[in-house]
């Protein structure tokens, strides 16, 4: 069977990540950083022959997922299994709130307890089985091409960790920056990294010059 390849991105910049908001399954937009990095990922990936494009159906992803779209011409499909991992109750609040009101399940995070589900929400053990499921089944439809799968910081953790053996309590060392192109390559037998963290696209033009 030809591998599959795979472009993941972290979708562009909204306002929360600035003031370190929590998200998870909130639906916030993309700010104006945000919409200028989603083009930018556009253009970098315009020459690419991409078959398909999978993003979670939060608008902060697809919106990201739209730019490559209209510069790519390929097919965008919504993917829920795709969205960043539900935080229940500790969504909408800063990281410098939880610390302060819900003490002991910021700990329990800050270790990367991997059984810790914050009330109404997700644990990390529950978001990689979502995740490993769905790149599975996402990248088994397009075996020997390229697909782009948009989504967001904390899924972009666990196909790094996949990739590369990691488990989910290793301390991170790995950028999840947004609007990076990031490379890997599914086979039946799993993911492997091919490159990671690339941001060329956002690093040779200024964000003004553009918006003018």
């Amino acid at each position: 069977m030809d591998a599959t390849r795979i472009i993941a991105v972290r979708h562009g910049e909204t306002a929360w990540n600035v003031d370190t908001r929590i998200q998870g399954h909130l639906d916030i937009p993309l700010n104006d950083t945000g919409l200028w990095q989603a083009r930018q990922l556009g253009l970098a990936l315009a020459g690419e022959p991409v078959g398909a494009i999978y993003a979670s159906d939060l608008q902060r992803a697809h919106a990201t997922a739209q730019a490559v779209a209209e510069a790519t011409g390929a097919p965008l499909t919504p993917e829920p299994g795709l969205r960043e991992r539900s935080f229940g109750e500790l969504q909408g609040r800063t990281f410098a709130e939880i610390e302060a009101e819900l003490p002991e399940q910021a700990r329990r995070w800050r270790k990367r307890d991997p059984l810790f589900a914050p009330e109404g929400g997700e644990s990390l053990t529950a978001l990689r089985a979502r995740i490993a499921a769905t790149v599975q089944r996402l990248a088994a439809r397009h075996c020997g091409e390229l697909v782009v799968l948009v989504a967001h910081g904390g899924v972009l953790d666990v196909l790094y960790r996949l990739a590369t053996g990691q488990e989910l309590q290793a301390p991170r060392t790995w950028q999840l920056t947004n609007a990076a192109i990031n490379r890997l390559l599914w086979t039946p037998d799993g993911l492997t990294l091919i490159g990671w963290a690339d941001t060329q696209h956002l690093d040779h033009a200024s964000r003004d010059e553009t918006l003018t």
